[in-house]
């Protein structure tokens, strides 16, 4: 079959081009395959990472139709049954099926699809992702851990830093100081690993929109990891802990989550009168925070748009009753824990 591959190129600090390359190949042939010929075959210029070929070092991570994913994992024949989807299977196909093949995001190119990845190596150093073991000192034997204890770290140690995640992250895109689902999936290594001795790992994680905080839930990650690691299910892990450990100091996200379900609770829905002032004002203990929604307010009245008043949800009771029962199947009865619904 013949596929029009699309190539996004490039050179550092300067505008893309697309270039297309017409290649005669086989639906079981890989995207890195087909990379691999173009390069070899047509365009000895092209520059693209890759190492293994078998989705174990994550080195070939790129955009392909719109996606990351690794080149050496996806196939002809699936993209162009993805195209199909897409386009419709009533409507009529191009004869030539096209597919689009672009560096990774949130990160700057080097050259075509070559990648700086230094934010991504320094922000997974900034969570420090190594276990910590009493001042690593060497202990007289080994650490030993149960069978039950070690499947923890299965999932998150699946992960092959190739950077899907990151290049998909709506919430990097548009906060340079977050650090990422692949940083935070590791975060969460370190906090089930029953080995680690650090005691102040949930206070770092708890860094506003640096850390968990920051995630926007858009489910990106997880949907392009290809190890199945779901950054987004182990930030969600690490918010339930800090919401669980009473050590961690308060902050405004804490208290978003606590007080969301807690006037859930209370009226079926959000009072956003009281949401506004226990969330930002900490129940009119935070001056500066009560005075910073004074100017919004004041504009929601003059509008028309503020609430004088607030009418329970006729399902109240019946709210209630669910989110108490998921709390006290949890094992956490009302306690803290039971806030971090998600």
């Amino acid at each position: 079959m013949q596929v029009l591959f699309k190539i996004i190129r490039q050179t550092k600090n300067s505008p893309h081009q697309v270039q297309t390359y017409l290649l005669e190949t086989e639906p079981g042939n890989t995207i890195l395959d087909c990379l691999n010929r173009i390069k070899w075959e047509q365009d000895g210029s092209l520059a693209f990472r890759k190492n293994c070929r078998n989705t174990i070092c994550g080195s070939c991570a790129m955009r392909i139709n719109g996606r990351s994913a690794l080149a050496c994992k996806e196939n002809v024949g699936s993209e162009v049954e993805r195209l199909q989807i897409q386009k419709n299977a009533g409507s009529q196909l191009d004869p030539i099926p096209e597919i689009i093949v672009a560096p990774m995001g949130n990160m700057p190119v080097i050259k075509d699809l070559v990648v700086d990845m230094s934010s991504f190596w320094n922000n997974l150093e900034a969570v420090e992702p190594y276990v910590s073991t009493d001042a690593r000192q060497v202990p007289e034997r080994e650490f030993l851990q149960t069978p039950e204890e070690r499947s923890q770290l299965n999932q998150t140690g699946n992960c092959i830093m190739c950077g899907a995640c990151y290049s998909e992250c709506n919430a990097r895109e548009v906060n340079p100081d977050f650090v990422g689902p692949h940083a935070l999936a590791k975060a969460y290594r370190m906090v089930a690993d029953s080995r680690d001795t650090d005691a102040e790992r949930l206070e770092k994680y708890n860094q506003d929109t640096a850390g968990v905080w920051g995630c926007t839930r858009c489910l990106y990650c997880n949907s392009v990891c290809p190890m199945d690691v779901a950054p987004l299910d182990q930030i969600t892990k690490i918010k339930q802990e800090i919401l669980a450990d009473k050590n961690v100091p308060d902050s405004r996200p804490i208290r978003h989550r606590k007080v969301l379900v807690e006037l859930v609770k209370q009226g079926g829905w959000i009072d956003e009168r009281a949401f506004a002032l226990q969330v930002t004002s900490d129940y009119f203990r935070d001056l500066k925070g009560l005075l910073s929604i004074v100017p919004l307010g004041l504009r929601m009245l003059t509008k028309g748009k503020f609430p004088l008043s607030f009418e329970h949800s006729e399902g109240t009771i019946e709210v209630r009753s669910l989110i108490e029962s998921v709390q006290q199947q949890r094992g956490q009865g009302s306690g803290v824990r039971g806030q971090g619904l998600e």
